[in-house]
């Protein structure tokens, strides 16, 4: 069945909303020819065994979740899907396609540096004039989603990459930006997550989105300046020396700054319930500002509530 046959065969194939899709030989006249007619869809051929398609595929979905929707990433498996390689005259892999209006426009061969992708696809979506649909809005959405999922499940680099792709292109963009300092965050960079704050327009800096991250920046900020110790260190210091408060609420800050939430609040918490008064009730204050940052629905902020209502009322 050629391509054309299986275009004719099902004209009725749902297109999948999805930006990254992998598609074959009964799945590439919906994700690619029809889809393509609202839409720029890239064709990335590749294949298990290929080293370049392996660090190509990143680059290439990373890309196109950055548009917004205006794209969208089709993968063919060549292995699996030899006719439609064949068909495309495929001689090697990685290869790459662009489609719209149902027609190939441009390709290349070949792994490629970012910047080229981008700009790629760039003069692309200048040529074609193809503009963000009124689905462009739940497709943004869709890649914000993507990255607050690589960030919660550690993949903080790939994460912080979508994050700054969006925000380039749209910095008024609150959950972006948000999400671009918490990376930054992450990654040990308070001061120019700080320096990146303090030169954000107004209007985003002053947005409630932003609380939970300025609250998490300022604790970065203070474990920065505790710093000089290892976690290890002051925690073996809190062992040896159970009294010693500082060593705690530094040991604490540390922790938190680690991505250690429950080690973090659970020192504090024994600070409030050997010392409520302890440095003005820092210690409290402190873990006020812990539930700030992680946000008041987190389940350490719930669970963390709980313990502390345990401390102070018991």
């Amino acid at each position: 069945m050629s391509l054309t046959a299986s275009l004719s065969a099902d004209p009725a194939a749902p297109v999948q909303p999805s930006l990254v899709v992998d598609v074959t030989l009964s799945t590439f006249a919906a994700e690619v020819l029809q889809a393509s007619q609202k839409q720029l869809v890239i064709v990335d051929f590749w294949a298990p065994w290929c080293e370049p398609c392996k660090q190509l595929g990143p680059v290439l979905e990373k890309a196109i979740l950055a548009l917004g929707g205006v794209a969208k990433l089709a993968k063919v498996n060549i292995d699996e899907n030899p006719q439609i390689a064949q068909e495309m005259r495929v001689q090697s892999v990685p290869t790459v396609f662009a489609f719209f209006k149902g027609q190939p426009l441009d390709g290349f061969m070949g792994a490629q540096p970012e910047s080229q992708i981008k700009q790629w696809l760039v003069e692309l979506i200048k040529a074609t004039g193809i503009k963000a649909s009124s689905g462009a809005t739940e497709d943004m959405s869709k890649a914000l989603a993507q990255a607050e999922e690589l960030l919660a499940s550690g993949d903080v680099e790939t994460s912080k990459a979508i994050y700054a792709d969006i925000y380039a292109e749209q910095p008024e963009l609150v959950p972006a930006f948000a999400g671009l300092l918490r990376c930054m965050i992450a990654q040990g960079q308070a001061d120019e997550a700080a320096s990146l704050l303090a030169q954000a327009p107004d209007a985003a800096a002053q947005d409630k989105a932003m609380e939970p991250v300025k609250a998490a920046l300022e604790v970065a900020m203070q474990a920065q300046k505790a710093g000089g110790v290892s976690l290890q260190e002051l925690k073996t210091k809190c062992e040896a020396e159970p009294e010693n408060h500082q060593a705690r609420f530094d040991y604490a800050l540390q922790a938190f700054a680690n991505g250690e939430a429950e080690t973090a609040i659970d020192e504090l918490l024994v600070i409030v319930g050997k010392d409520r008064k302890w440095a003005d009730d820092g210690a409290r204050k402190q873990l006020v500002q812990f539930f700030e940052a992680l946000g008041q629905t987190h389940p350490q902020t719930i669970e963390g509530r709980k313990k502390l209502s345990s401390v102070l009322f018991s």
